[in-house]
């Protein structure tokens, strides 16, 4: 079962996930949270698997209260879920070390799978937002040569994997490109976080952008 907290200042919206979540065999809804203060406190009490992260809540953010529950030894794994499609909550939510990006006009079942996405240790960001995150690293991301030294841990095929999950491609798909098994690419992609120290997919496109690896536009 994958264990889900969801963190949002609408009874409504937290009702609503709720509903639809328990509904599904392989979700359980273990706690609800009205602010970013609650949600950093149930996920240290109740240990979730994933939170649905609301942005825009009151004592304290979601892009708060995702950088604070994070900064936590913990396995626990942040969506992000909001009605706003800026490009500055996308980087930022990425930065905090949110796993997944998604609006709220996402489709009850594309919530679902995302929590399942998410819950797996892969990168989830909505379509609608990706050209914008993109154009953001173009803006804001600047590469920093400190971090860059850590790609020379890496090895060729692990380096070229990298440059292709930043692209935001699949295993199924970057496997079709290097012409391997998906289960290698998998094994790539989890020596590569281990190596760099990286929690999922998401920091991995992150730190392949700001080190430069990979620029926008390529």
């Amino acid at each position: 079962m994958i264990r889900v907290l969801i963190a949002d200042d609408q009874g409504m919206v937290r009702t609503g996930f709720t509903a639809f979540l328990s509904a599904q065999q392989d979700i359980e809804v273990v706690g609800e949270a009205a602010n970013g203060q609650e949600a950093v406190a149930q996920a240290a009490a109740l240990n979730p698997d994933v939170v649905l992260m609301d942005v825009r809540m009151p004592v304290m953010n979601g892009l708060e209260a995702t950088r604070e529950l994070l900064s936590r030894p913990s396995s626990t794994k942040v969506l992000i879920l909001t009605t706003f499609d800026l490009d500055d909550y996308v980087y930022e939510a990425l930065r905090a070390g949110a796993s997944g990006f998604l609006l709220k006009d996402a489709s009850a079942a594309q919530l679902a799978e995302a929590v399942r996405v998410v819950a797996a240790g892969d990168a989830l960001i909505a379509p609608a937002v990706t050209k914008r995150l993109i154009h953001e690293f173009a803006r804001l991301g600047r590469p920093r040569p400190a971090a860059g030294r850590r790609l020379g841990e890496l090895t060729e095929r692990e380096t070229e994997v990298l440059t292709l999950v930043a692209q935001a491609l699949s295993n199924q798909e970057i496997a079709g490109k290097l012409f391997v098994a998906e289960q290698t690419v998998k094994t790539h992609v989890g020596r590569v976080l281990m190596k760099l120290g990286l929690r999922d997919r998401a920091q991995a496109i992150v730190f392949a952008y700001e080190t430069g690896l990979v620029r926008p536009g390529e």
